[in-house]
């Protein structure tokens, strides 16, 4: 028996480490997409099977650079092979810079790094699992199990800027772009696409700063007053990929606590 397949990409830990989690209790197979480090994509593997409740849910890790084309294609054509279709691309692999610095100390070594990964893999990631998508119609064998969807996982900083690192923002704000034109592309198609924005969020990409946001925090800069969790964000996308919001294409999930809330 088949079941429901998503790509999870940068699924190795953090973010997408809760978003498989997720996906893999509500019933999803699931290929999880790292870059470099296999044992923790093989730590993300198992704790999706120990929460696995779905006859003949599967799941895999593969490792490819989402920033590279050749690695895209390989992912692309792997997932889709891997148990017999794709029904769900989640495009959460994202990194921080290296350094956090000022917008004249910035260089443009870590802005073409950030945009590489950040913006540009995940923008023609997305192109390449549609373009497939669309070639499978009508093909014996090829019935999807449920709506095919994409959902993007960018960030409150593609609105919110931060002028110590401004390369993640411009990323970010580019991501979100990406939302509305692929979700205006592909609505003719009946494949939904929608933008999940974190905001604060307890990974290890924030341990470096987590002294300095827990005293904002205590300052009342998240009204729910609390970092936020992968599986904050874990069950957002679940959400979205349950096939509830069939008519909600290009729609906004604010995951962070209230941040986004215009205040006095």
């Amino acid at each position: 028996m088949r079941t429901p397949t998503a790509l999870v990409t940068g699924a190795g830990r953090g973010l997408g480490r809760g978003i498989a989690e997720e996906l893999a209790a509500s019933g999803w197979s699931i290929v999880i997409n790292y870059c470099a480090n296999a044992e923790a994509a093989a730590q993300t593997v198992a704790s999706c099977q120990a929460r696995a409740n779905a006859p003949g849910q599967r799941f895999t890790a593969v490792q490819a650079d989402i920033s590279l084309a050749a690695d895209r294609t390989r992912l692309v054509e792997q997932a889709c092979a891997w148990n017999g279709g794709l029904e769900a691309l989640v495009n959460n692999a994202g990194v921080a810079p290296k350094v956090r610095c000022d917008l004249l100390d910035a260089t443009e070594e870590s802005f073409a790094d950030l945009l590489e990964t950040n913006l540009h893999g995940p923008y023609f990631l997305t192109q390449a699992v549609a373009r497939r998508w669309l070639a499978e119609r009508g093909r014996a064998g090829s019935e999807a199990l449920t709506q095919k969807n994409v959902v993007f996982i960018t960030s409150v900083s593609a609105e919110m800027a931060s002028i110590q690192r401004g390369d993640y923002c411009v990323s970010k704000a580019g991501l979100a772009m990406a939302v509305k034109l692929w979700a205006s592309r592909l609505a003719p198609e009946g494949i939904g696409v929608f933008e999940v924005r974190p905001g604060l969020m307890a990974t290890d990409m924030t341990a470096g700063v987590k002294e300095k946001y827990d005293a904002l925090i205590a300052q009342g800069l998240v009204p729910a007053h609390r970092w936020g969790s992968p599986e904050d964000v874990g069950r957002a996308v679940r959400s979205l990929l349950s096939g509830d919001w069939g008519y909600s294409t290009g729609s906004v999930i604010h995951v962070d606590g209230g941040m986004q809330v215009p205040r006095l």
